[in-house]
């Protein structure tokens, strides 16, 4: 066993999707993550927007507290949100403002 924290995916599903931790700790968070197309903060604020969107408010929350250490500031996901409103569903908006608000008020 490694002297490093578990990932969030081994935290989540131990041993029971070994390849999915893997794929997610590898993959989406080693490759895709560092990919220099986008900076974290933009990669952040469109997963924000993506989650959002699909309302998958389980990934959300770890994503809103990435994109506030990445950079984006609470005004900036406010106003990404309100946006995301209009185009995303209002109720997906507000779920995720909710959210936002009780990580900020942390």
């Amino acid at each position: 066993m490694s002297d490093q924290a578990p990932t969030r995916a081994r935290q989540l599903l131990g041993d029971t999707a070994p390849e999915l931790v893997r794929l997610t700790d590898e993959v989406l968070f080693g490759q895709v993550w560092a990919d220099p197309g986008l900076s974290p903060r933009d990669r952040s604020l469109v997963t924000v927007a993506a989650l959002t969107a699909l309302h998958r408010p389980e990934q959300l929350n770890s994503h809103l507290r990435l994109a506030l250490s990445n950079g984006l500031g609470k005004d900036e996901l406010v106003a990404a949100i309100t946006q995301l409103a209009f185009y995303a569903g209002w109720p997906n908006a507000m779920s995720a403002m909710t959210q936002l608000k009780a990580i900020t008020e942390e």
